[in-house]
């Protein structure tokens, strides 16, 4: 008995009309996205781990998924091959314990070079000479940045003449599965979010890139987590990023952009905003400098566990009873976003990190209340999204009519492509959750008609004769912008009208001997049952309308 089909928990299969209303989220957001000035890009679903350790903290390290195979390549290969292939690692590694040893951080891949010109097509040997050259001269050394031109610049195709067949095929083996790559490990993983991606995207481009550059991305991402009701281990991210400028103008643009998002989906929402720096300006104040990240993320968990868990939660990280205590009015201030930062400018007063975070907010705050947005906005100071990558203003919105986890988020990075070896670019962007806005806009019922409806004509088939008329007046009614289709068997006229009504077709055009012989067809409302012959022309205007 063959087993039942499933599919992983925490993803999920999307019918046509699911499809429909996903493309309408997409579709709205992008749109956005494109009034700002937001161009888009994409990045591959896997990462190298390296890329992805490290950025999310502990608990989001903890979260990645790990590719733990990326299959038996070695398996085309002969024995002789296969030990030509270890020998070439273990020279790799010597290779990398000497460019350690001597502070490089560079790829070493000119053996592809000598290799063009080179008859040998024993690896091993060309690669040992290479080892007794300078190994560290400029003269044989590629940058990092150009690896991924190498098979461009230096194509296996263009040697095909001087090295062997076998040969060949092991050099693009090598490269492919990045066995010659040194000081990167082979481990992959997918994507945890899109902002980390793009921060490497800006690292590995920034020779074509003009800054500041505004991108924008839509794809899915995956996390470990354990799924619940609008928690999914696979899921789509809406993110736009500005990365190349400090001004606070591109976080008031994206609270902009937040509010237009959400109004155009007739949700209303609340756009939570706070500031890192203010986070650690009261772990200085409290004296627990050096515990910020265990304060932030257990407060970015007060909305889920409560108070009480909370303060168990940062005893728990070693923070005093006397620090916990001088917290708690300030994570628990009320008012009006004025009031609050009154406060704030009185008890960071001697904190000059806290300070600059106040001053940021009050600018955000106080720009957007002249933009006149549709949505609230609050400064909460329990925002405290447990990221490590966050250094100034963080931004979350949450639904106001439906119970569900924030369905928007971001922040400013300023230090994330320092990681990646290029220091001195600041970075700000939100990320809008496709998902659970699909969830809110279901629960809602807030989709519009003519977002989720598909076929809005469908011809009704007769047999030949009919069917080759209809679909001349189908050519027409397509080229005119009407989504239309022809069913395409002369089944029985229930089984078509079945098929419309299952499909939800607003109308369908009849046409049988009497219509051809007037050149025209036979209209019908499928709501109103109402039926009325008309020319192409007609029927275009009256679709139209």
């Amino acid at each position: 008995m063959a087993a039942k089909p499933s599919i992983p928990k925490g993803t999920r299969d999307f019918s046509p009309v699911e499809m429909a209303k996903r493309n309408y989220i997409f579709n709205t957001i992008r749109d956005v996205y494109h009034l700002y000035g937001f161009q888009q890009i994409e990045t591959p679903s896997m990462e190298m781990l390296s890329t992805l350790m490290g950025k999310y903290g502990d608990e989001g390290d903890k979260l990645l998924f790990k590719i733990l195979d990326s299959g038996d390549f070695l398996s085309d290969f002969d024995e002789t091959e296969r030990t030509e292939i270890e020998s070439i690692i273990s020279l790799k590694e010597e290779l990398m314990k000497k460019c350690a040893k001597n502070g490089q951080k560079r790829y070493l891949l000119s053996f592809l070079m000598q290799m063009r010109e080179d008859n040998t097509s024993n690896i091993s040997s060309l690669f040992e000479e290479i080892i007794k050259k300078e190994l560290l001269s400029e003269r044989i050394i590629i940058e990092r940045d150009n690896i991924y031109d190498i098979n461009t610049e230096y194509s296996l195709l263009e040697v095909k003449d001087i090295i062997k067949e076998k040969t060949r095929k092991l050099l693009n083996s090598l490269l492919k599965n990045e066995i010659i790559a040194p000081n990167v490990g082979r481990e992959k993983g997918l994507r945890y979010d899109l902002t980390v991606p793009f921060a490497r995207y800006v690292v590995m481009h920034r020779d074509e890139i003009t800054f500041p550059f505004k991108r924008y991305q839509i794809q899915p991402v995956w996390r470990a987590d354990r799924p619940q009701k609008g928690r999914y281990r696979e899921f789509y991210q809406c993110d736009a990023d500005v990365v190349g400028s400090d001004s606070l103008l591109n976080e008031v643009e994206l609270m902009q952009i937040v509010d237009t998002v959400f109004s155009r989906f007739n949700i209303r929402v609340c756009i939570k905003i706070n500031n890192r720096k203010i986070l650690s300006g009261i772990a200085e104040i409290i004296g627990e400098a050096d515990k910020i990240v265990d304060i932030t993320v257990a407060i970015d968990k007060l909305d889920k566990i409560g108070l009480e868990n909370v303060n168990a939660e940062l005893k728990e990280k070693g923070i005093s009873d006397e620090a916990i205590a001088k917290l708690q009015p300030i994570i628990l201030l009320s008012g009006t976003n004025t009031e609050k930062l009154v406060t704030l400018k009185s008890v960071l007063a001697a904190s000059e990190t806290g300070m600059k975070g106040v001053e940021e907010s009050e600018f955000i705050l106080g720009t957007l209340e002249t933009m006149g947005l549709k949505n609230e906005i609050e400064l909460d100071l329990t925002l405290a999204r447990g990221l490590n990558y966050y250094t100034g203003a963080i931004f979350e919105v949450k639904a106001l009519d439906v119970q569900i986890g924030s369905i928007t988020g971001g922040g400013r990075y300023d230090n994330l492509t320092g990681v990646f070896g290029m220091a001195g670019v600041s970075g700000v962007g939100i990320s809008f959750g496709a998902d659970r806005i699909f969830d809110v806009l279901n629960q809602l019922e807030l989709y519009p008609k003519e977002a989720v409806n598909g076929t809005e004509l469908m011809f009704v088939n007769f047999g030949d004769k009919e069917a080759a008329f209809s679909m001349s007046m189908l050519a027409k009614v397509r080229a005119a912008g009407i989504r239309a289709e022809i069913f395409p068997d002369a089944a029985k006229m229930k089984k078509q009208m079945s098929y419309a009504n299952a499909k939800s077709v607003p109308f369908v055009a009849i046409v049988g001997e009497n219509e051809m012989n007037e050149g025209k067809a036979m209209l019908k409302n499928m709501e109103t049952g109402e039926q009325n012959l008309v020319s192409v022309e007609e029927l275009i205007a009256a679709l139209r309308n």
